[in-house]
């Protein structure tokens, strides 16, 4: 399906993607899997050297000046490494967002460009311990001193939090009372005064350096705020687009990889005496999978056309929420399928699909939770179809008794 609508350049870029994609050690995979690495570098230097990171970005700081469209393209092969790697890669699109559409020239000079030739490490630091989803919520907080600001508080699962050298980080300069003029971002280099306090152990997702990091009295100079104070929002609002979009690809590679996995252990595997693809409850499950599959790249890359074209718009944030969650939640159903189809092996780690399901289930989380997304996609939809009345044919009319005003109480 998606081979018809991709340009000849952008079937270039995905054999490239592919190419780094399958230069990338199997055992880097089973070691951080295993916890043994918990943050690969040397991925970030290779994809840095073959000038694959942060593809949007302009040229002049190391990009590549492609679109987003091109972007899900290379997104969904890095996929097929697993979310781990997925999410480092998508970190520098995120990060880089931030510091592309915002940031000053000198901290461009300084930041993204190292950043997208692999040289720099980046990391978001958005949740706190005391709120998820609750992102205005947030209690780390900075105060002004001079020509710098003194940040204190912590951060959780923050992927990245061992291993990157910068930090993206949120924290409260305003009053409380105004949640959304109250949050500024600055850009913190770890020698500032990062310290990471707690790796965790997780279920699936693994070697990516998720931990907690405190800010204790922490020297950030007043240059490194990013668009100025109490503007935090703009750049939460903004970055989304990327936080989301990146998921939602990479979720597809992952998918993908297990469903074809399991397409071809099923025309293997016998039983009864005939392979079991030839069963309805396997091949139907192929077809639901292939279905979904189908469905969440029409979806995304329709998103990232839309936000090629409109920018951060209410609309386009609909279909990025939706995007999100429809290509997660397809995702974790297709990685299900698979390990259906194939029994018991499929739990094993004689296959990957054991490790895909748990790098899966994370990604429904993440980036806001898919009940973040349906309130996100509900909301601006209501404020998209109440808003006016469009110039079309009025189907409400159309009833036997569309007229009968008496029998239209609202109340």
């Amino acid at each position: 399906m998606l081979e018809a609508l991709l340009t000849e350049s952008q079937k270039n870029l995905r054999d490239e993607v592919r190419d780094f994609v399958k230069s990338v050690p199997r055992q880097l995979l089973l070691d951080m899997d295993a916890d043994k690495v918990t943050f690969p570098r040397e991925y970030l230097v290779e994809a840095g050297k073959r000038n694959l990171l942060g593809l949007r970005f302009s040229k002049e700081y190391g990009g590549r000046g492609l679109k987003w469209v091109d972007e899900i393209v290379a997104l969904e092969e890095i996929g097929v490494l697993g979310a781990s790697l997925g999410c480092l890669y998508g970190l520098v699109s995120i990060v880089g967002e931030a510091l592309d559409f915002f940031g000053t020239d000198a901290q461009k000079k300084k930041y993204l460009h190292p950043i997208l030739k692999g040289e720099l490490y980046c990391a978001e630091a958005l949740t706190e311990p005391r709120g998820g989803s609750d992102f205005f919520g947030a209690t780390a907080s900075a105060r002004k001193e001079g020509n710098h600001y003194v940040l204190n508080g912590q951060k959780r699962f923050v992927v990245g939090a061992e291993g990157a050298d910068v930090f993206l980080v949120y924290v409260r300069t305003g009053e409380a009372t105004a949640p959304g003029k109250s949050i500024s971002a600055f850009i913190v280099e770890r020698d500032m005064g990062v310290d990471a306090k707690y790796i965790y152990g997780l279920m699936g997702t693994r070697g990516g350096g998720a931990g907690r990091i405190v800010f204790k009295d922490t020297k950030v100079p007043a240059e490194n705020l990013i668009l100025g104070e109490n503007r935090g929002a703009e750049v939460f609002n903004q970055m989304m687009i990327p936080e989301r979009m990146t998921s939602a690809a990479a979720a597809m590679g992952g998918a993908r990889n297990a469903l074809e996995i399991a397409a071809r252990y099923s025309n293997k595997r016998k039983a009864f005496g005939t392979k079991i693809r030839d069963f309805q409850g396997v091949s139907f499950k192929v077809a639901d999978s292939i279905t979904k599959m189908d469905a969440s790249r029409a979806l995304c890359y329709a998103t990232a056309a839309t936000v090629d074209s409109l920018g951060s718009t209410g609309y386009s944030r609909r279909l990025v929420s939706q995007s999100k969650k429809f290509c997660t939640d397809s995702a974790w159903e297709i990685i299900n399928n698979a390990m259906q189809i194939m029994g018991g092996i499929g739990y094993t780690n004689v296959y990957p699909i054991e490790r895909q399901l748990r790098d899966a289930r994370l990604m429904q989380i993440w980036t806001g939770t898919n009940e973040i997304m349906n309130l996100i996609i509900q909301h601006e939809y209501y404020r998209e179809v109440l808003k006016s009345v469009p110039e079309v044919r009025d189907p409400e009319s159309d009833a036997a008794e569309a007229f009968a005003e008496d029998e239209k109480i609202y109340e």
